[in-house]
């Protein structure tokens, strides 16, 4: 049974992290990376380069809008499909542990279930709710 009384809190929590965690990743492409190492290591996986700035702006954006409970179901779905892209293009090859070199895929696949939980429930309270399927 579902707790209506705390849920939407559940989901809050959920969305905030998760819309925070998903800044900091944008930012160290950013950052760190750059805009163009960012586009250099997703050609050296075969795509193009752009798409880097793509997935970078996505994250970045959608790390907005899931902290605003703006459009919440379609940037969790669009930020764990994001995810499972990484774990099949990168992570899968380095094992199950994230401590393992070059990062297993343990912890995207976890982040990628809890985007689609979020996704799930809705953007819980306090969200802006743009949109009826928010």
């Amino acid at each position: 049974m579902i707790d209506t009384r705390t849920s939407p809190y559940a989901a809050l929590l959920l969305r905030i992290t998760m819309g925070g965690l998903f800044l900091a990743h944008a930012g160290l492409k950013f950052f760190v990376f750059t805009p163009a190492g960012t586009e250099k290591f997703f050609a050296s996986l075969g795509l193009p380069g752009s798409f880097g700035l793509v997935v970078m702006g996505l994250e970045a954006i959608g790390g907005v809008a899931l902290i605003l409970g703006v459009l919440t179901r379609v940037f969790a779905i669009l930020l764990a499909g994001d995810l499972l892209g990484a774990i099949a293009l990168v992570h899968i090859h380095n094992g199950f542990f994230f401590n393992s070199p070059g990062g297993g895929w343990e912890y995207p696949a976890f982040w990628a279930i809890a985007l689609i939980a979020l996704a799930l429930l809705g953007p819980g309270a306090f969200a802006l709710k743009a949109g009826p399927s928010s």
